[in-house]
């Protein structure tokens, strides 16, 4: 079996080779990318942001190549989409077999093959021994509110739990879930109702055991909401745009025996997590905890709009026919996309390949800890790691260090993302694809960038 590292130095994109390489040819943003944005100015609403001022036009292996010539290091992998690499071969050969066969049908009037078979594989590979069902979406937001709707009417509770510094999407239900205000809420309430906020374990903050951080949790869910009105509990394993915080050992365990003890669905959003990302194929793994249900997008389909909920076969069998769906939800083309990821994932060293990124990515970064008290915290998994900045004097979030980083980075042709409840966190999500050179180099503009801020 071959690693990862070796599956792309260069990218097919069926045409010339992509060279892996960070390569600065104008400044950035270079005249071809500004006149793209002074279009989406123009064009696109305002609400809609964008992280790099690059014009994309190619993209694959470890790189983002721009209209001006420019190739930038990805760390970001489209917010942990393009975890297998962009444009992966076999993603790319499945697609284009697939639209030439049909590019829909909507499963609920004509049901097609490759939906089923990317059910059967999520219920093979999410943790846990027990019969499982899934139902596929389009997005993680829309995942998540079906995750809840099943819950409900499994239970027949309304009450919903979600956490601190927790993000679920961008809908009504799951904004209410997010903790976040800025940008994800402000101004877009009112918000679904019975939906309720417990502490996380948060240990560079909370400096508590993973056992006392779950008993503060249950106490207030129990003072506050009280189990017998609760129909579920969600959380990401690892959280996502709260800053990448892992809890502490033992946190989520508990929570899940309660949860189970109270006949309370425990729901894992593994919308950022799964797949590979943290080393193993779904972070709920990394603490031995089993779900009753769990919501998959962002790396299932190699870059293509899909989404699911897994989980034991009863809860997902509780709804009523046609509950369930979405006119786009399980689109063939995006289906056959997942089969090919789902293919590598298991069978190309993407595990391992996560782990050999995650010594790289925090030796590098806890060196830079270790010299600069700014880097407060490096925390992580696999290729889901983060450092947090602080002032060294208070240990107060930095939110404006953390942005000045990253926008150098970016301006030197590396692609950084932040996140976090305070805004001081930079994320490393780089593909799998990505070669250990690639890696190092962008962690050396990362550190440039931090010594210069």
């Amino acid at each position: 079996m071959s690693s990862a590292a070796d599956i792309v130095t260069e990218t097919p994109l069926g045409g010339p080779t992509l060279p892996q390489e960070r390569r600065l040819v104008t400044s950035i943003p270079g005249p071809r990318s500004q006149e793209l944005l002074d279009r989406k100015a123009d064009a696109v609403a305002a609400g809609v942001g964008h992280t790099a001022p690059v014009h994309a036009v190619a993209a694959g292996g470890g790189v983002i190549v721009d209209a001006d010539g420019n190739s930038l290091i990805d760390l970001g992998s489209g917010i942990a989409v393009t975890t297998i690499g962009n444009a992966h071969p076999k993603v790319v050969a499945a697609v284009q077999a697939q639209v030439a066969q049909f590019t829909h049908t909507c499963f609920m009037i004509a049901p097609y093959d490759s939906y089923v078979s990317v059910a059967e594989a999520l219920n093979r590979i999410t943790p846990g021994d027990h019969a499982k069902k899934s139902a596929l979406f389009n997005s993680g937001a829309e995942a998540v509110e079906n995750a809840v709707k099943i819950a409900r009417k499994y239970t027949g509770k309304q009450a919903v739990v979600a956490f601190d510094h927790g993000y679920h999407g961008r809908t009504n239900l799951t904004m209410a879930l997010t903790a976040k205000a800025m940008p994800y809420k402000s101004g877009f309430g009112p918000f679904a109702s019975e939906i309720y906020r417990a502490p996380l374990s948060y240990p560079y903050r909370d400096g508590l055991t993973g056992p006392e951080a779950a008993k503060k949790a249950i106490s207030l869910i129990e003072k506050q909401v009280g189990a017998d009105n609760l129909a579920a509990v969600i959380i990401e394993p690892i959280q996502g745009e709260g800053g990448f915080i892992v809890p502490a050992d033992g946190y989520l365990p508990a929570l899940v025996d309660w949860c189970r003890a109270n006949d309370v669905v425990f729901i894992a959003d593994e919308i950022q997590t799964g797949f590979a990302r943290t080393g193993e194929m779904f972070a709920s793994e990394v603490f031995g905890i089993v779900p009753d249900l769990i919501t998959t997008a962002k790396g299932i389909a190699g870059g293509l709009p899909l989404a699911a909920v897994t989980g034991r076969a009863e809860m997902m069998d509780a709804s009523h026919a046609g509950g369930l769906g979405g006119t786009y939800g399980g689109n063939p083309v995006a289906c056959a996309a997942a089969l090919a990821a789902i293919d590598v994932f298991e069978n190309d060293g993407m595990l391992e390949r996560a782990r050999e990124i995650e010594t790289v990515l925090k030796g590098r970064l806890q060196q830079l800890q270790a010299a600069d008290p700014r880097v407060g915290d490096v925390r992580g998994h696999g290729a889901m790691i983060a450092a947090e900045f602080v002032d060294p004097a208070t240990g107060e979030p930095d939110a404006a260090l953390t942005a000045a980083v990253a926008k150098a980075s970016i301006a030197q042709g590396v692609i950084v993302l932040t996140c976090g409840t305070y805004g001081n966190v930079i994320r490393f999500l780089p593909p799998l694809s990505i070669t250990d050179d690639l890696l190092h180099e962008g962690l050396d503009v990362v550190a440039a960038a931090l010594a210069a801020s």
